[in-house]
């Protein structure tokens, strides 16, 4: 076994200690979130959506629901922050709606770190460089999400994502985590409305700005 491939394992290892001990902390946690969700919004409790994963195969995502549903007039790029309910902005502040993804880390779906899994339509819109983030599979958390989250541009995000992607190692997983935490800890409530961050071509008046920015590590 080389070092990549022992590294790889270790990970992979990492990944599934990682989200066993995670179900079993934060079990307490997610079953009250599902009854909150069923008491104040009904059914269903999960959202599920099809995502790309490693190598952009397709899967499915497990969240806690946050939203209500979508009306005839409304669309994904300019209603989402709408739809957030007030549970919904609660569960999304303290991060809880994220906790059923640790199954698709179980799963091998997913991973703790790594590029975050986004739109299955967005792949078109990606440079040959930035379909690179799929070479790793998606991550609970990421380089992105501990260096600005939802506030980055779609842009600066895949930016990190292929950076994340060339320079990965165990280390960088431990200190991503690390900030993750630190983030968990200092809550945010941060709801995007994908109109405002667009900048790939997904709305048609939106230009891709051609920046360089530094390492973030």
């Amino acid at each position: 076994m080389n070092g990549v491939s022992l590294r790889a394992g270790i990970k992979r290892a990492i990944d599934i200690i990682g989200s066993i001990v995670g179900l079993v902390v934060f079990a307490p946690v997610m079953a009250v979130a599902a009854v909150a969700i069923k008491v104040r919004m009904g059914s269903p409790i999960f959202f599920k959506q099809t995502r790309p994963g490693l190598r952009a195969e397709p899967f499915e995502i497990i969240k806690f629901r946050t939203m209500r549903s979508m009306r005839e007039d409304e669309s994904v790029f300019g209603n989402d922050p709408d739809r957030v309910t007030p549970l919904g902005c609660i569960l999304r502040r303290l991060s809880i709606d994220e906790l059923p993804e640790l199954i698709n880390v179980l799963r091998g779906d997913m991973s703790l770190v790594g590029p975050r899994p986004l739109l299955v339509e967005y792949l078109p819109k990606y440079t040959p460089d930035e379909a690179r983030r799929h070479e790793m599979r998606p991550g609970l958390t990421g380089l992105a999400q501990v260096n600005g989250g939802e506030r980055l541009r779609f842009s600066e995000k895949l930016r990190l994502d292929v950076w994340y992607v060339d320079n990965w190692s165990l280390r960088l997983d431990a200190r991503i985590l690390l900030k993750t935490v630190g983030a968990l800890v200092r809550p945010t409530a941060v709801v995007a409305n994908v109109d405002e961050i667009d900048d790939i071509g997904l709305a048609p008046d939106r230009e891709r700005p051609d920046r360089e920015r530094p390492d973030p590590y």
